[in-house]
């Protein structure tokens, strides 16, 4: 903590000692280039708070090798973490860095979702364990999370046990109906989530895709339904989390 004086001659205390200072100037620095500032902001704004590295080059109208250098002095910084994914890098902002740097500016710490993020669950015939899913995914995350649901070959009705074990829990599903997913839909999803679709279920790039090797409930009795529910409340409960986290 520093001690000033001010005009009137009373006391001012500066809020960040001379060594945070000099740690923020460092992280200031790392910032202070327009291609570094648009790609936090994109960082910032990604609705599931990552992004792959595939995706900068097109989007800042710049080379790979100049976005991975300017990604490497990011991450050099603390700024930005990197995680490597099969072929590519994935990246996601450290807020807390960032919060430090807005904190001292006197501004709020919290980051601000611009959009919400969009959920599509996918199951071959959109009568159980999307609906459960989606179901759940509702009733955790209110509105702050889109979320659909769909099928490659979708039923002509719910499956009558997935409605019943929801409704033990209290979600009602019955009013949903089986749909088939289209490519419009598939597109405006930030997050894909198949359930044993397999090669049924669309792929874009950009668009995050996870795999729930699920049983089917089709045609099973209510107690070999209910831990295939248990057990998909408990993966959206991380997505959510993951997604729109309690602290923001």
């Amino acid at each position: 903590m520093v001690v000033l004086r001010d005009p009137d001659c009373s006391i001012v205390e500066a809020p960040l000692a001379e060594r945070d200072a000099e740690r923020l100037a460092e992280l200031v620095k790392a910032l202070a280039d327009p291609v570094r500032l648009r790609l936090v902001s994109m960082l910032a704004t990604a609705p599931t708070g990552e992004l792959c590295a595939c995706e900068f080059p097109d989007a800042l109208d710049k080379s790979q090798p100049t976005v991975s250098h300017h990604l490497s002095l990011l991450t050099a910084a603390g700024l930005v973490e990197r995680e490597q994914r099969g072929k590519w890098a994935w990246f996601r902002l450290r807020h807390e860095q960032l919060a430090a740097v807005r904190g001292a500016l006197g501004e709020g710490a919290r980051p601000q979702r611009v959009r919400k993020p969009v959920v599509l669950f996918l199951c071959v015939h959109n009568a159980g364990r999307s609906q459960m899913a989606a179901g759940f995914m509702r009733s955790l995350a209110g509105d702050q999370i889109e979320v659909f649901s769909a099928g490659s070959t979708p039923a002509e009705t719910l499956n009558p046990v997935a409605v019943k074990v929801m409704r033990e829990v209290g979600i009602n599903i019955a009013k949903q109906a089986p749909q088939r997913w289209t490519s419009k839909l598939a597109k405006s999803a930030d997050v894909i989530v198949s359930m044993g679709c397999g090669d049924a279920c669309p792929v874009f790039p950009g668009t995050r895709r996870i795999d729930w090797p699920l049983h089917d409930p089709a045609g099973l009795p209510l107690e070999q339904v209910r831990p295939i529910r248990d057990e998909i409340r408990s993966l959206v409960e991380r997505l959510v989390e993951e997604l729109a986290p309690s602290c923001c």
